[in-house]
């Protein structure tokens, strides 16, 4: 027996409740690999499972967990033996499969990356889901040429912006971070921010379409009002990576920034990222993110803590990374 937050269903009222519960192996889903899970974390899209489910949920009961590390405890694949330490993010896994809230998980071999050299995987699981999302935006701008302006990280304070910042900091890159919470600008200051902009000053619209240049590229975690008035703002030939859309899924924007000024839109998906540029990514984290400024962002959580993170992260009430050990 093991240890899993399982989410389960009323059908007469629709409510979802979750609680900690005991799971045999055969309650497992069939798949290739069983891998006995050591951490995971807590992403939005977890929280919207652990509660009503957002849309994501096939089938209850359910257990949540977007992505989860640990050790290869039997696998009918060559790929994988016992003992292998490996990491996995999306594939909708914690959505429409059971996930990495448990103590064991059976998955597909092709949803697995073996764990980095140089990141255990606690490690791993304080990047997560959001620091792997974030390496690929910073990537993506990389390959369209990173300006000499600051870059700007929106959600500089959430999972996404906390990476993206410390990545891009020691890359060298001057970073100004946006956030909403005046008391996270000392936290994203020791993340190497050289500049703290409030979000009031930057998440509505404006009639111009183009204001001054001045940010040479940007990884944007919110969308909506905010993703537009940064495009008008943009260097020339600059370009913003879309991570997220904590601030709605519209866009309020017009062409002309991308007519007159050159700038790139990159759409970043980390759910179903081919697994050469998965491996590409995991390597990077593990040479650019460095570990002490990792170590900064993370605060430990239990299973039995994640019915209450589920609800906070919902609330934009989550600073950083939240490392789940499911273990403990």
């Amino acid at each position: 027996m093991f240890n899993a937050l399982v989410v389960n269903k009323d059908e007469e009222s629709g409510k979802t409740s979750a609680a900690v519960t005991e799971l045999f192996l055969d309650d497992l889903p069939q798949a290739d690999v069983t891998v006995a899970v050591e951490y995971s974390t807590v992403n939005y899209k977890d929280g919207l499972c652990i509660g009503p489910g957002g849309g994501l949920v096939r089938k209850y009961p359910h257990v949540p967990g977007i992505d989860f590390a640990g050790t290869v405890e039997a696998s009918d694949d060559d790929r994988y033996k016992p003992g292998d330490k490996v990491v996995l993010t999306g594939w909708r896994v914690g959505e429409a499969h059971w996930g990495g809230y448990a103590q064991k998980a059976r998955v597909k071999a092709d949803w697995l990356v073996p764990l980095p050299e140089g990141l255990d995987t606690r490690q791993a699981m304080a990047v997560g889901t959001a620091g792997f999302t974030a390496m690929l935006a910073v990537m993506a701008l990389e390959d369209h040429g990173i300006k000499p302006g600051p870059v700007l990280v929106t959600g500089a304070a959430g999972g996404v912006g906390s990476v993206a910042t410390a990545i891009l900091a020691n890359l060298g890159h001057k970073v100004a971070g946006v956030t909403g919470r005046p008391e996270t600008a000392e936290y994203l200051e020791s993340l190497g921010a050289t500049q703290i902009v409030a979000r009031e000053e930057i998440n509505e619209t404006v009639k111009r379409p183009l204001e001054s240049e001045t940010w040479g590229g940007c990884v944007d975690a919110v969308g909506g009002a905010m993703l537009a008035r940064v495009l008008g703002q943009m260097e020339y030939g600059a370009s913003v990576a879309a991570v997220g859309l904590a601030g709605g899924a519209g866009l309020p924007a017009t062409v002309i920034p991308f007519l007159l000024r050159g700038v790139n839109l990159l759409g970043i998906d980390s759910v179903m990222q081919p697994y050469d540029n998965r491996v590409r990514a995991w390597q990077r984290i593990a040479k650019d993110l460095p570990m002490d400024k990792l170590d900064a962002m993370v605060q430990p959580a239990t299973l039995s803590d994640l019915p209450q993170l589920g609800a906070d992260i919902l609330k934009g009430q989550v600073k950083g990374r939240v490392v789940v050990d499911v273990n403990a």
